[in-house]
């Protein structure tokens, strides 16, 4: 009588064939683990955690509570009214004392100055004063220094907030709102309120650009798309020429083709168009076109993609069953073609948000678009906290539009089938 391991199928070797499966599925598996790591790894160090450390530094600011330790753990015990008692301003004292031999009190006054215009100078005249003092009295020192910055409650509701490391400021003043002296989310006083508006410029323009794109790739997909494969494979180099141009030389031809003296207003005055010159440059026209002309074979190859796909043969039954030819483009091809253009205009769209290059060259100052405010507090202001909180709300709204578009193709999808 044959036992139940009798009737366990084997291998050569003797190994049961269930569990050499598992060993050469499992192998298989780390081979290919092997392959993909090296991209993996490639993709999280210049991609994933570059992302991460922007969304980190847009709420993470050690600055005051690493240069002011001892003001940070006296300040917790003050209950928010008037002015906090003599063992605060001996702790701001000392920490003061201590940024003069460190040379960081211009630190801690450029972080309050983010909040309060005017008060690095105030900081790094008291961190002076500070230093030849041997001993309190201090908070009457602080008074007599500085009555207007160290008598107003809201600047040690500053500190008091602004000494723990994560803060929700840069966030909040990106969207054009502020903590006031209670705590509360306020509004930011409309002289100072700029970043909602950029905001908006930013996505009015990519959505022009993307418009412009849709209406010049869409014929030219077409027509490649229905022209013999020699003839169109010729004009799809001409497609192609843009992006073997760097962005920047492309941007600089049309700096001189729009100037005032350029090629195109010679050109007009030439053919009697115009009689004086025009301002193309600097200004949301130019900022358009040059993007557009950039952004145009991102829109037609998504498009033309989907349309090689599609058979001839559906358009001559659309005919021969009696429909116009622009009821049986309407009916019959152009929604076939509707995945390309989703694709390529969210591309276009996506890539127009982040412009920098084409708009500081060819657009005036109401055209700046927000990557050129991430790239200023990123440079010059180095306000890091600034440009990361700009920088994660254009991610965002890059997000929010992806999750939009899966959501309506989804839709589609359902509809269709």
């Amino acid at each position: 009588m044959k036992t139940f391991d009798d009737q366990v199928m084997r291998t050569e070797d003797g190994v049961p064939l269930k569990i050499a499966l598992k060993r050469a599925e499992r192998s298989r598996n780390l081979r290919a683990l092997a392959l993909v790591a090296p991209l993996f790894l490639f993709i999280v160090l210049t991609f994933a955690a570059p992302i991460g450390m922007l969304l980190f530094r847009a709420i993470y600011d050690p600055d005051l509570a690493r240069n002011l330790p001892a003001t940070t753990e006296a300040i917790r015990s003050w209950n928010g009214e008037g002015l906090p008692d003599e063992p605060v301003f001996a702790a701001l004292a000392a920490d003061l004392k201590a940024a003069q031999e460190n040379k960081t009190a211009g630190q801690i006054g450029k972080r309050l100055n983010y909040e309060m215009s005017g008060t690095r100078s105030k900081i790094l005249a008291t961190a002076r004063m500070v230093a030849k003092l041997e001993s309190g009295p201090y908070k009457e020192a602080f008074l007599k220094q500085d009555p207007r910055i160290w008598g107003q409650p809201d600047v040690w509701h500053i500190l008091k907030r602004e000494t723990k490391p994560f803060t929700g400021f840069y966030l909040l003043a990106a969207l054009d709102h502020q903590f006031d002296s209670n705590g509360n989310i306020v509004r930011t006083a409309p002289d100072q309120a700029i970043f909602v508006d950029i905001f908006i410029r930013t996505l009015w323009i990519a959505f022009l650009v993307t418009a412009f794109t849709l209406l010049l790739g869409y014929p030219i997909a077409y027509l490649l798309a229905s022209l013999p494969t020699s003839t169109s494979n010729l004009l799809m180099i001409l497609v192609l020429v843009p992006f073997w141009t760097s962005l920047l030389v492309r941007t600089t031809a049309w700096v001189v083709l729009l100037q005032t003296n350029g090629v195109i207003n010679d050109a007009l005055i030439w053919l009697g168009i115009l009689q004086e010159r025009v301002q193309l440059i600097f200004n949301r026209g130019g900022t358009v076109l040059a993007m557009t002309h950039i952004q145009l074979p991102f829109t037609i190859l998504p498009i033309y993609s989907v349309m090689k796909t599609i058979s001839p043969s559906y358009m001559r039954a659309a005919r021969s069953l009696g429909g116009g030819p622009f009821y049986s483009f309407w009916r019959i091809y152009f929604p076939q073609t509707v995945p390309g253009i989703g694709a390529g205009c969210l591309l276009t769209f996506i890539l127009s948000l982040g412009y920098y290059i084409t708009p500081a060259l060819v657009g005036g100052p109401a055209d700046q678009m927000i990557s050129y405010f991430v790239a200023l507090y990123t440079n010059t202001e180095l306000n890091w906290g600034m440009a990361s909180a700009l920088g994660a709300l254009l991610l965002a709204m890059t997000l929010i539009l992806y999750l939009v578009y899966n959501r309506l193709v989804g839709i589609d999808k359902v509809k269709l089938g």
